[in-house]
């Protein structure tokens, strides 16, 4: 359910008077929680592939297929995702939070923004 005009005022009020009262808080809420975990599953993805090239070639030394083919399918399940991870991670300067109620507020249909147009016009004429 998305946040009404007034809420999304005051939510963004509240963002503000958290910025200036400190900006070394918030700046640490400021989404590296997502980014944290979404560069530590990278890592762990990265690990997995490597493990996955030990595998590959075990199996190719000791002449058993079968290892070989889980090192490759282990191989290929982590680079995707390492690639799927990657995307997801939010740059330094982007904020979680922020942004993804920006992206609600994009998604507002037509008719949201000329009634909204509409109420303002009211608004302006009536003062």
């Amino acid at each position: 359910m998305p946040l009404s005009e007034h809420e999304q005022r005051m939510l963004e009020q509240m963002e503000r008077a958290l910025y200036a009262e400190d900006p070394k808080f918030a700046s640490a809420l400021e989404g590296s929680g997502l980014r944290t975990y979404t560069r530590r599953r990278v890592y762990q993805a990265v690990a997995g592939f490597l493990v996955g090239i030990a595998l590959l070639m075990a199996g190719m030394v000791a002449k058993q297929i079968w290892v070989s083919v889980v090192g490759f399918l282990v191989m290929l399940g982590c680079a995707v995702l390492v690639v799927t991870g990657w995307r997801k991670v939010p740059k330094p300067g982007e904020q979680g939070a922020p942004g993804i109620r920006r992206q609600v507020r994009q998604r507002r249909s037509v008719m949201d923004r000329i009634e909204q147009r509409w109420q303002r016009r009211r608004d302006e004429q009536g003062q």
